[in-house]
């Protein structure tokens, strides 16, 4: 689903011009994984200054944090409507969005595919909202921890994770062999796994919030396990297989977990071997040599997958930095990530207009991430001119 800009939740231009640029090329340090953690201490010491642009920024994140300290708790098991076949309430199950009743069969069954019709049949489960609300109040919490120091966040954040990761109770299952099952046609698909990418900002959080007394080192490494669970999982299951093999967005994002987990995890040689061996050579069949994405521009969506998969691969690019692998710069006959960004900027920038189907509005959030990620990295683009138009989204967007 496409994300839509929210104005008053972006850094104006003079946050651009603030020094952020400076720490772009800078390896981020031990612990941050996606986020930058340089970046995120300018920001700090300029809101500890009094900054008024940074100031009036914060507050809005702490109002949105304030919010979800009295969210939740998710859990898979809490607000169950339907068990998995597993019969394990623990299990977490998610049906696939885009396939819906076959109007010649009197069940509906088995369901046929519509490509970007999200089926609203898909909201009668629940665990796939419960687990994007339980990473984006974390990330907030988080955040406001980050700037604030006060313990009332990293204790909500912390009780949150411990109601998911750990306690016996109510934690979700490291599995996800149930997720986006097609009824009358299987039980659970690999491309579900697209539905945990959410997953990524707990790592970060975690790092956020490593000098608070509520974030134990019990609730630290009950949560580790659960990942480096899932992790494996990933690696060995015939659903991690098969979106392993998947050629386009699902590929990308499945790398992009494995290799964020693998890092939060410690496994280095885990993620070394993802990004290595199977994200360059993806770049066979997802890019061209001027910059299109092929196999996302065949969807009715084509504006928002493209920006979806190329931020994956920014997203990729900034865990490779911590391994000394310079993916923003690595090229495959022609083939890499600046190229796309290079196609793809007229249209962000209004020069031209977007050729291909579309079924929905097309949303710039994405894009702005991609932008942000890369800011820095190559400096023949001129980024700026993005900004100019739509301002830089905050870290904690």
């Amino acid at each position: 689903m496409l994300k839509k800009i929210n104005f008053k939740r972006c850094l104006p231009v003079i946050l651009i011009m603030a020094g952020l640029n400076a720490s772009a090329q800078t390896k981020v340090a031990t612990g941050f994984l996606l986020q930058n953690e340089q970046q995120l201490s300018i920001l700090k010491k300029q809101y500890n200054s009094g900054d008024t642009t940074i100031t009036r920024e914060v507050d809005i994140l702490l109002a949105d944090a304030d919010k979800a300290l009295t969210a939740g708790p998710y859990s898979v098991t809490l607000h169950k409507t339907k068990v998995a076949p597993s019969d394990n309430p623990h299990d977490y199950m998610s049906q696939a969005p885009y396939w819906w009743p076959d109007p010649s069969k009197p069940d509906g069954k088995p369901y046929i595919r519509k490509d970007g019709e999200r089926n609203p049949e898909i909201r009668l489960l629940h665990d796939d909202s419960q687990l994007h609300e339980l990473c984006e109040s974390v990330k907030k919490l988080s955040f406001a921890y980050y700037f604030t120091g006060n313990e009332k966040y990293a204790q909500k954040a912390a009780s949150l994770m411990s109601t998911w990761f750990i306690d016996a109770d109510t934690k979700m299952a490291p599995n996800f062999n149930y997720a986006q099952y097609v009824p009358g046609v299987n039980d659970g698909r690999g491309t579900g796994i697209i539905e945990s990418r959410a997953l990524a900002n707990i790592p970060d959080a975690l790092a956020m919030m490593a000098d608070s007394k509520s974030i134990t080192d019990n609730t630290r490494a009950g949560v580790k396990q659960w990942f480096s669970e899932y992790l494996k999982w990933l690696l060995t299951s015939k659903n991690g297989n098969d979106e392993r093999g998947a050629k386009n967005n699902h590929g990308t994002f499945y790398d992009m977990q494995v290799a964020d987990f693998a890092l939060f995890c410690g496994e280095d040689n885990v993620a070394r071997e993802a990004i290595q061996n199977r994200t360059i050579a993806r770049m066979d069949v997802q890019f061209t040599t001027d910059g299109k994405q092929p196999l996302e521009l065949e969807r009715t969506k084509s504006w928002g997958y493209s920006n979806m998969n190329l931020s994956g691969w920014c997203m990729l690019a900034t865990l490779a930095d911590h391994l000394d692998i310079d993916l923003w710069h690595t090229e495959k006959d022609g083939r890499g990530i600046k190229k796309c960004i290079e196609w793809l900027m007229p249209y962000i920038l209004k020069q031209k207009v977007w050729p291909y189907k579309q079924i929905e509005p097309m949303g710039y959030s994405e894009m702005l991430d991609i932008c942000s990620l890369a800011e820095g990295k190559y400096p023949d683009v001129d980024l700026k001119m993005v900004f100019k138009i739509y301002p830089q989204p905050t870290p904690w967007m």
